[in-house]
C-alpha cells in the first residue's frame, strides 16, 4: 500500500490537480492541512483525499513527521501541492510499491525534480533540476530541519527515472511571499541553533549565491529571466543572514 502525503495551507489553486496526479499511483492521498482558509480542504476531500490538520508553528519537518503517524502504509511519498508526477515517475513507483518484501523494500528512492516558474522552465541556475529523496518504505524515514527541510533514512538510496514538475512561483508577488516566510523561519532555527552573523558576512553569503547561480549553475543561460531570478536569490540570500543579524541586535 502507497499513500501520498501532501502538505497543505491555502492551496485551492493546485490541490484538485495534485491529488488526481498522486491518485495514477497511491492507494491513499492523506492531505495533512496546517488551517487553510480557502477551499482546500473541501476540494481535498471532493476528490477523494483523506484529510487530518495539525496546526502551523513554522516547522516544515514536524509536519512531515506528524503525517508518518497517521498513516499505516507500507510506503510513503511525499509531494508538494505544486508538484506532478509525468507519466514514468508514476510507473516506476508503481512498480517499486508492487514489489512486495523484496530488495526494493530495502530502499529509499531519489526524484529528479525540473522547475516551472513565471511560466517558464527552468534549466540552470537557482531552479536547476534537482534531486529530492520522497519516497520511503513505511517508518524507516524522520524529517528533521524547519524550513529546507531534510529526511533522514540509513537505508541505501536509488534513483527512479521519470521526473517531478514542480510548478512554483506563479508570479513575483508570491515569490516575494515565499522568500519572506522561509528567510524568517532560516532565521529563527540559525538563532535557536547558536548562529549568529554581522553585516559583512550577509553581504558575502549574497555575493556567494549570486556566483553560484549565475555562473556556477549557469543562470545565464536561462536568459534574462535567469539572471534575474539568480539576482533575487542573492537578495533572499542575504535577506536570511540581515533577520539573523538583526536577532542579535534585538533578542526577545
Amino acid at each position: 500500500m502507497l499513500s501520498v502525503i501532501i502538505l497543505t495551507k491555502n492551496e485551492e489553486k493546485d490541490i484538485e490537480a495534485a491529488i488526481q496526479n498522486a491518485r495514477q499511483c497511491a492507494d491513499e492521498v492523506l492531505v495533512v492541512d496546517s488551517g487553510s482558509t480557502d477551499r482546500t480542504v473541501e476540494l481535498a476531500e471532493k476528490n477523494g483525499a483523506r484529510v487530518v490538520f495539525r496546526a502551523w508553528d513554522n516547522d516544515f519537518a514536524a509536519q512531515r513527521n506528524f503525517a508518518l503517524s497517521q498513516t499505516d502504509a507500507d510506503w510513503v511519498l511525499y509531494l508538494d501541492a505544486d508538484e506532478r508526477m509525468n507519466d514514468e515517475l508514476t510507473g516506476a513507483v508503481k512498480k517499486v510499491v508492487s514489489a512486495g518484501p523484496s530488495d526494493a523494500g530495502k530502499k529509499q528512492y531519489r526524484l529528479q525534480r525540473k522547475s516551472v516558474a513565471f511560466g517558464k522552465k527552468f534549466s540552470y541556475g537557482p531552479l536547476y533540476p534537482d534531486w529530492v529523496t520522497r519516497l520511503f518504505p513505511g517508518k524507516n524515514v524522520t524529517w528533521a530541519g524547519k524550513v529546507h527541510e531534510h529526511p533522514e533514512c540509513s537505508l541505501p538510496l536509488e534513483k527512479l527515472p521519470g521526473h517531478i514538475e514542480h510548478y512554483t512561483y506563479r508570479d513575483w508577488q508570491e515569490w516575494e511571499e515565499k522568500m519572506s516566510r522561509y528567510s524568517t523561519i532560516w532565521a529563527e532555527e540559525a538563532w535557536q541553533k547558536g548562529r549568529r552573523a554581522s553585516l559583512p558576512e550577509a553581504l558575502l553569503h549574497g555575493i556567494g549565491s549570486l556566483f553560484s547561480t549565475l555562473l556556477l549553475r549557469r543562470g545565464f543561460l536561462d536568459g534574462w529571466m535567469g539572471i534575474c531570478l539568480s539576482c533575487m536569490y542573492f537578495s533572499y540570500t542575504m535577506l536570511k543572514y540581515l533577520k539573523l543579524y538583526h536577532k542579535q541586535k534585538t533578542p526577545e
